[in-house]
């Protein structure tokens, strides 16, 4: 090749090794970071017992109305993925009439119906002390479930949330309209079952909601509350139980397993005396509850106890 051949090739050349040379300086492949995994919020109320009746003894029954709206009005504020209330939503009269019992549930429902997102409801035993479970769910039910459905699963992107329903006598009878003995609160075979085979489906960590307690025994807890808890220790997926009933609230943690019982809405006048929370879960495994007016505020680790 002559000089002057090589004259007009020199600057290509030049420029092909100087791209060569960059691109050995450079990483193959570049990684970008993706969203960090979403923390799922949801806010939760407990034993509103609403009845427009007068009160009795700690218990404003009318007062539960507003302070129920309350509730909703933060949450909407909040924006939370979803609100749960743990039951005993509507209370009744002294001598209970069916149509005044669904009257009482059907405004304190209007209430709930406020909030701009899905909403979910756990049967307490005064949901159906002068109704029947079907009664009760077919007025103020569950989105996209059948009123028939007093136990069910639902996700929320990466969390599974499971509800269960103890209102049944040791023999297997469901609670209907005051045929029950409150403290005879179970949670019969089949639904023992479902519970079992959800946890072992499930890929996702796991919540549960109910009403009645699980963490101890006597009148307020689920009678066959041992093997409730056995089947979710041995599953290894369940962060925590969030329950109701017990209206001062408590906290216990058994076997790694958070179970904590909110406060009830109903104790105390004015709206100083309500109580209800933002529970946020992130992917790590730690809840966190924010709490409002008269619920604490604290924080669940995943850590076994």
């Amino acid at each position: 090749m002559s000089r002057r051949s090589v004259r007009k090739i020199a600057p290509f050349l030049i420029l092909v090794l100087a791209i060569a040379f960059l691109a050995s300086c450079a990483p193959s492949r570049v990684e970008l970071p993706g969203p960090p995994p979403a923390v799922v919020r949801f806010g939760v109320a407990t034993d509103v017992h609403y009845a427009d009746i007068e009160a009795r003894g700690s218990r404003p029954y009318r007062e539960s109305l507003a302070k129920f709206k309350e509730f909703v009005a933060v949450m909407n504020k909040e924006k939370p993925d979803f609100l749960i209330e743990l039951g005993d939503f509507k209370d009744q009269d002294d001598a209970p009439v069916e149509s005044k019992t669904l009257s009482y549930l059907r405004r304190i429902e209007s209430a709930y119906a406020a909030f701009k997102g899905p909403r979910y409801h756990v049967l307490g035993n005064h949901d159906v002390d002068s109704l029947s479970k079907a009664l009760f769910l077919g007025t103020a039910g569950n989105p996209g479930l059948p009123a028939e459905w007093s136990f069910f699963r639902f996700d929320v992107r990466g969390v599974r949330f499971l509800v269960l329903d103890a209102d049944f006598a040791a023999d297997g009878a469901p609670y209907d309209h005051g045929k029950f003995a409150w403290p005879d609160c179970n949670v019969p075979a089949a639904e023992l079952e479902w519970l079992r085979s959800e946890l072992v489906a499930s890929t996702k960590p796991v919540i549960v909601f109910l009403h009645q307690q699980l963490d101890g025994q006597g009148d307020y807890y689920v009678r066959n509350a041992a093997a409730v808890r056995a089947i979710l220790e041995g599953s290894g997926k369940v962060q925590a139980v969030f329950q109701g009933h017990r209206h001062e609230g408590a906290l216990a943690k058994i076997k790694g397993i958070s179970y904590y019982t909110f406060k009830g809405m109903i104790e105390g006048s004015g709206p100083e005396n309500n109580a209800y929370a933002l529970v946020e879960v992130d992917p790590g495994g730690d809840i966190t509850i924010k709490g409002f007016r008269k619920a604490e505020s604290l924080r669940l680790g995943k850590e076994p106890s």
